[in-house]
């Protein structure tokens, strides 16, 4: 397997110090700390958002095919889902969507290209003296932060709509060997 990369919460903190504009910030806290993949973020209308509920409607993923932009479905059935955001997400959605000109519920959150998303992302990585990541490895960054908090394989799995749980385990086991050692010192204090 090659090596995967990822921020930890550390180094994501030190990458947002570099962002100076809200849509960007919101965009890699919703990359980060959702686990979005770039089409389904860039796909991401204002009725998806449930502020009360404090969850987004993955349903639809962006593309652009031959110079035409494109809504399709999502990468597969289960990519369809539900994610429950932290209240500090919420709130941030609330006041990124209180400055937006158009919000009508069909009208996407974010007009941007994935290639002007991408620089942005470069300059900031560079300007925090951070290895530069692909924009999907703010998925894998925040699958990361999951498993360092400590949770269950399945969750993450439907978290981000992963049809099968051994995708999940296959791409991220990696990521578990210092769970090793933890389990050894609960057990250790049974």
């Amino acid at each position: 397997n090659k090596r995967m990369s990822f921020y930890t919460l550390k180094e994501y903190k030190l990458f947002c110090q570099q962002i100076n504009d809200m849509r960007y910030k919101m965009i890699f806290d919703l990359l980060f700390y959702c686990g979005l993949r770039i089409g389904e973020l860039l796909a991401l209308t204002f009725k998806d958002i449930s502020l009360d509920n404090k969850t987004i409607d993955i349903n639809k993923s962006f593309c652009i095919l031959r110079g035409q932009e494109i809504i399709t479905s999502p990468k597969t059935k289960s990519s369809i889902r539900i994610v429950t955001i932290p209240d500090f997400l919420a709130l941030e959605l609330r006041e990124y969507m209180s400055h937006c000109y158009d919000r009508e519920s069909n009208t996407r959150l974010f007009i941007l290209s994935a290639s002007s998303i991408r620089e942005y992302a470069n300059r900031c990585s560079k300007a925090a003296g951070l290895n530069r990541i692909r924009l999907h490895d703010f998925r894998h960054s925040h699958v990361a932060l999951l498993v360092e908090l400590g949770e269950n394989p399945l969750l993450i799995a439907n978290r981000l709509g992963h049809s099968d749980i051994k995708m999940t385990l296959n791409t991220y086991a990696h990521l578990y060997p210092n769970k090793q050692n933890e389990l050894a010192k609960k057990l250790d204090n049974l």
